[in-house]
């Protein structure tokens, strides 16, 4: 017996993701609603040979569902989710609505699946660039505990959405047509293309951005770890898919790189890239449509005893979104 899913933001990035990730997993699946706006209300989208029409989300829109994957930012998962709870569904969420709420796990398949257990009917998901590098750091963490995270990423416009993605490639149209007074900036308050910008989401009041913010409140509520310092430059780059991400660990003993190395090539949802003599090394372009985490340049730290470095790279539409929703709802159905 399959499950009864619907997907609330059916027509975006994360959305349409969501149905390649279906598609290749194996979750027994018995219907699929597909669910968004009133303005996409009516569209096609493919899923296993079958066109499914897009309906509008309303409060009659989960009377049978069991599992609803939202991706349709804050606002519409702080009204949808608790009126599908009640119709009996379990929520996997993709937004920052219930990240930081005390009562919703915030779970990461790989690192925490335990937590799935306490749910009262949500789940979230956490941020796509928080997802990629608790994967990699975890098993880590795991026999050697880590005492201090620095991180700095290199975010693809993907990120912000199709709005990111449009943007980036009408610039890139109009440098390379020549017309450099053209440029138009509106996702972002400056130039994307060939440029690379340290504000993802707005600035707070201590000058850290939400997005590094982010990184550091749900790396800490994720490793059960609340007094964890962790600190996060986060920079968006004129990529289109796959976050990189350059990250510095201060662990409680010295550990070698190849210890490194031979832990996380052993960890679920790792790959080890990592041959510098053959310049193996991840790279956002190659990891884009993928599922794993890639870490490579790892090495010792020089500054610090008992520190490591290194390069970690997923798909922030997949791993860091779609694909982390859909493992969650398959330990569900486990």
């Amino acid at each position: 017996m399959g499950l009864n899913l619907a997907i609330v933001g059916a027509t975006g990035l994360v959305g349409a993701e969501f149905l390649r990730v279906l598609e290749q997993r194996e979750l027994p699946i018995d219907s699929i609603r597909l669910l968004a706006s009133d303005r996409s209300a009516g569209r096609k989208l493919r899923f296993k040979g079958i066109d499914l029409e897009v309906e509008e989300t309303t409060q009659d829109s989960f009377g049978g569902v069991d599992v609803a994957l939202f991706s349709a930012g804050a606002d519409i998962s702080k009204y949808f989710s608790p009126i599908a709870v009640s119709a009996g569904a379990v929520v996997i969420d993709n937004s920052s609505a219930f990240r930081m709420d005390a009562e919703v796990p915030l779970v990461v398949p790989e690192v925490n699946p335990e937590d799935i257990r306490l749910s009262n009917g949500i789940i979230a998901n956490p941020n796509c660039s928080t997802i990629q590098m608790v994967v990699a750091l975890n098993p880590l963490h795991s026999v050697n505990p880590i005492k201090r995270i620095i991180v700095s990423t290199y975010q693809a416009v993907s990120g912000t959405g199709a709005a990111g993605v449009d943007e980036l490639a009408e610039q890139i149209a109009v440098l390379a047509d020549g017309r450099e007074g053209e440029v138009k900036a509106n996702t972002y308050p400056s130039q994307i293309a060939f440029n690379a910008m340290p504000f993802v989401e707005g600035f707070l009041d201590n000058d850290y951005t939400v997005e590094e913010w982010k990184m550091l409140q749900e790396t800490r509520k994720i490793f059960h770890e609340p007094d964890l310092p962790v600190v996060a430059t986060c920079v968006r780059v004129p990529v289109y898919t796959s976050h990189g991400e350059s990250v510095n660990i201060e662990l409680t003993r010295a550990m070698s790189s190849q210890e490194a190395r031979d832990i996380l090539a052993r960890a679920p949802g790792v790959s080890v890239q990592d041959n510098p003599s053959e310049n193996l090394f991840p790279l956002p372009l190659l990891a884009a449509g993928t599922d794993d985490v890639f870490v490579g340049r790892i090495r010792e730290d020089v500054s610090h005893p008992s520190g490591l470095a290194m390069w970690i790279v997923a798909d922030n539409l997949r791993k860091g979104a779609a694909l982390n929703a859909v493992q969650i709802a398959e330990k569900i159905v486990k």
